[in-house]
């Protein structure tokens, strides 16, 4: 007994007790889960929340640490005696080399003072399954995502109650702001392949660490996608899902090559059924990265970045249609048969690939600069159903009730039996042609011991051309678009170049402008850090500049035809701290004040030449408090904030489903109040097992009334006068205010991983167009409170050697049904008079995912 205790003792003696941190090395994030081993042992440690490990490791063995995690490069550790290894950061495998993709401005953990939420490649490629980004943000603190029609590529996102739909969420794509220069809006059909290619998303919530110049008002989503893998391989992915879903991924990287040359290739295709009738899709996304390494200092790297993709869609339906619809929420009133086959001309195809050309220099070992030149091409639009004088859509033949497939053939029949061969129905897109230009240069420096300075300078240049052209006359020989009303004044339908014009297919119709967006800027930032204390002040300013051609209400000798440019100067100073109380808490804070131009639409009133004399710069003024605290089995995050959003302004367009009916109103001077509190919980009771959670509160709401509003109906004639918006104290709609989520995520075996998620949305308010606030005492309907449930699951195992995983994802668990979208257009709070989305139907998806 005493020489076992001896033994024992000695054994102890040994060991010796080694102590580190695991971190990504851009965010500084800390690594969850990753695998701390010793070299050709099983002896092995997990990091915590916080990404510390412990492990036991023989003394005086020389023994070798292995660090590894999903997607990430391993990295081997020799100790040396060495007992406190600090921090370990480890590259993602999928930009691991020297190069420069400009990854914008991320938000370092501990060190930032500002609020953000930071999503890996593994939780990426786990959770996905057949949605957009905007679906992997659920459960973000002050993150509200909606599906919206239900079609590829249309959800949309809202930050703290700014919706990305009217500019004020900012997202970069390597740095490169993405965001339509002309609306602010983000179409993420456009860029769909983003989820094959995306190694990083960080959403930055409140001001945000972005200094591009056209600052988001509501938060910044930055995406990075992969660059180069320093080592050769790739892999070959198979998916299939409910609705016919159905993609195939292949990937491959060349590695770095002795001359410093490597390339990654990537390409997809994704088909599909879609959620509803008539709303087929197919997608091909792209990938390309060529990186030449010229010195140890430089690196050049060509990115390209697209997808080509056409996907049905449908409008917002009356929630009494969908309730009597044989169909339910599969229903789609646009849904037809022509020839014997389904046909939907209400869809959307679209193409707007990113090239970049990215240029790293180290200059030495305190400065170093970074430049992006970058262009889009965007060319594509969305069809619809036109209307012959005295027609309605809402009158078009169907094979049987209005719940039926509209009837294409006997439109046809009915068209071809025109006594004057004129259109009663026909088919037209609406086409926008972009080109976009860009420059970006960063400086940065440091300054004695604990200055970084940087500064540079954004530029952009982008025109897009807009028409609406006959796609389909269905068996018409024309439709009549004659020009009418007078002109230059807004009031003209057509063109007046060619005033008897009778348009044929390929003919352009109704409206044909070019508009262009000039801007440019520059930014400097300060920031101060020693020891446990950061802070930082950000300065910026920006020349921007519209200007509007019009082909069809002017002659074309007409020198009015196209405006002088109008300008706009904006700036932004933001400022903020952080100080780390202790290894585990810290405190910050940020305050900035912002000011952007008005979006081009509504710098020209109702789409016409006319400058609207009302839009002026729009304001903010925010401040906000967090506080974090992290261990290696616990953390939790708490966010207080208050905005102050003055001026805003917009076009707002709305279809009154009534009269099918498109009306338009240019609205200014509308202030709102955005604040809230956030909180964030994570516990880890053992390594196996990961809860988590999250709650917003936010109170959003119009803090005065606007006005006067002129409305205009599709010919561009003032049909009515708004001469006050009663919007003091309402709510702001089209949000949910309350959010709540939770998470549980177990690793059954070291191969299996299941994890269940949980979100909830509340105190939400249909959405209202502004010009229907005329009068006091007016509230639209606040939609019932919502909940889903989702599933997914990982495997990983070998396949004839190879590293094999299958992924699973359930979305909708359950089979709730619920709003996730409303349109309250006449302000009356009765929900039977709602237009509504609902939500998707429970559906599924399997990836096989093979890696060589």
């Amino acid at each position: 007994m005493i020489a076992l205790l001896v033994f024992t003792s000695m054994y102890a003696n040994a060991q010796t007790k080694v102590t580190g941190k695991v971190i990504d090395a851009d965010t500084k994030e800390p690594l969850i889960g990753a695998t701390v081993q010793i070299k050709g042992t099983t002896t092995a440690a997990s990091a915590g929340l916080d990404g510390t490990f412990k492990l036991n490791v023989p003394s005086g063995s020389g023994a070798v640490l292995v660090v590894s995690y999903v997607s990430y490069i391993t990295k081997e550790i020799s100790l040396s005696g060495k007992t406190d290894l600090g921090e370990i950061s480890l590259k993602s495998s999928s930009n691991a080399m020297n190069e420069v993709i400009v990854t914008g401005d991320v938000a370092i953990d501990r060190k930032t003072p500002i609020a953000v939420s930071s999503i890996g490649p593994v939780f990426i490629e786990e959770h996905v399954g057949a949605n957009d980004i905007p679906e992997l943000l659920k459960g973000i603190p002050g993150v509200m995502t909606s599906e919206q029609d239900g079609g590829y590529g249309d959800s949309r996102v809202s930050i703290r109650g700014f919706s990305s739909g009217d500019g004020n969420v900012a997202y970069t794509i390597n740095g490169i702001p993405v965001n339509d220069p002309e609306s602010g809006a983000l179409y993420w059909s456009d860029f769909s392949g983003l989820t094959d290619v995306a190694s990083s998303i960080q959403v930055q919530r409140g001001l945000g660490a972005s200094k591009i110049i056209i600052p988001s008002f509501g938060g910044t989503v930055n995406i990075t996608t992969r660059g180069t893998d320093a080592q050769p391989g790739g892999f070959v992915s198979q998916g299939i899902g409910t609705n016919n879903w159905n993609k195939t991924d292949v990937l491959v990287s060349t590695g770095l090559n002795s001359n410093g040359w490597a390339a990654t290739l990537q390409g997809s295709r994704t088909q599909g059924a879609g959620f509803a009738d008539g709303m087929n899709f197919l997608g091909y996304n792209y990938f390309f990265n060529l990186s030449k390494v010229i010195s140890p200092s430089q690196t050049l790297s060509l990115n390209l970045v697209g997808a080509n993709q056409t996907h049905g869609q449908r409008a917002q339906g009356s929630i009494l249609n969908y309730e009597q619809a044989p169909q339910g929420i599969l229903w789609n009133s646009y849904y037809g048969i022509k020839n014997g086959k389904e046909y939907n001309p209400y869809d959307n195809f679209f193409s707007e690939p990113l090239l970049s050309l990215n240029h790293q220099w180290i200059i030495n070992d305190k400065s170093s600069l970074s430049t992006v030149l970058y262009g889009l091409w965007g060319d594509g639009g969305g069809g619809n159903i036109g209307t012959g004088t005295g027609y309605s859509v809402s009158n078009i033949p169907r094979i049987g009730n209005i719940y039926s497939p509209i009837d294409f053939d006997a439109v046809q029949k009915n068209n071809a039996a025109s006594p004057d061969g004129s259109a009663q129905y026909f088919a037209y897109d609406s086409h926008d042609r972009t080109n976009w230009y860009g420059l970006r240069s960063t400086y940065r420096t440091t300054l004695g011991k604990y200055i970084d300075l940087s500064a540079g300078i954004d530029l952009r240049y982008y025109w897009g051309t807009h028409y609406q052209e006959v796609t389909d006359l269905l068996g018409a020989n024309y439709t009549p678009y004659f020009f009418t009303g007078s002109p230059g004044t807004g009031s003209a339908q057509g063109n007046i170049n060619d005033p008897n014009e009778l348009a044929v297919t390929g003919s352009k119709i109704y409206y044909y402008n070019r508009d262009y967006v000039e801007s440019g800027g520059v930014f400097a930032q300060a920031e101060y850090s020693k020891n446990d204390f950061t802070a930082f002040v950000t300065l910026s300013g920006s020349e921007n500049a519209d200007k509007r051609t019009d082909y069809f209400t002017y002659l074309n000798s007409d020198p009015n035809r196209s405006t002088p440019w109008v300008n706009f100067t904006t700036y932004q100073a933001k400022a903020g701290a952080n100080y780390n109380i202790n290894s585990q808490m810290n405190l910050y804070a940020n305050v900035g004040y912002l000011t952007k131009p008005p979006y081009f639409g509504n710098v020209f009133e109702n789409f016409t030449n006319q400058i609207n004399k009302a839009a002026v710069n729009e304001k903010l003024f925010s401040y906000e408090l967090g506080y974090g605290f992290k261990t290696s089995t616990f953390s939790a995050k708490v966010d207080l904030y208050r905005t102050s959003y003055m001026d805003k302004a917009f076009a707002s367009t709305y279809a009154d489903l009534t009269t099918n009916q498109i009306y338009t109103a240019n609205v200014t001077g509308v202030d709102e109040m955005h604040q809230g509190a956030e909180f964030e919980l994570r516990w880890r009771p053992v390594k196996e097992i990961t809860l988590g959670g999250m709650l917003s509160l936010g109170d959003y709401y119009y803090t005065k009334n606007a006005g006067p509003v002129n409305v205009y109906d599709n010919t561009h004639t003032v049909v009515s006068q708004v001469d006050e918006i009663f919007l003091k104290n309402e709510k702001v709609t089209d949000i949910a205010q309350t959010l709540a989520a939770g998470f549980a995520e177990v690793n059954v075996v070291p191969q299996l991983k299941i994890g269940v998620t949980y979100n909830y949305y509340g105190n939400y308010t249909a959405y209202v167009p502004f010009q229907n606030y005329g009068s006091a005492g007016l509230h639209p309907y606040i939609l019932p409170n919502y909940s889903n449930w989702d599933l997914n699951g990982a495997y990983k195992f070998k396949m004839a050697g190879f590293d094999a995983e299958l992924i699973g994802t359930v979305n909708n668990l359950l089979n709730s049904k619920y709003i996730q979208d409303a349109g309250d257009y006449n302000v009356t709070g009765d929900p039977s008079k709602l237009s509504v989305y609902y939500n998707l139907e429970r559906r599924f998806t399997t990836t096989l995912k093979v890696r060589f």
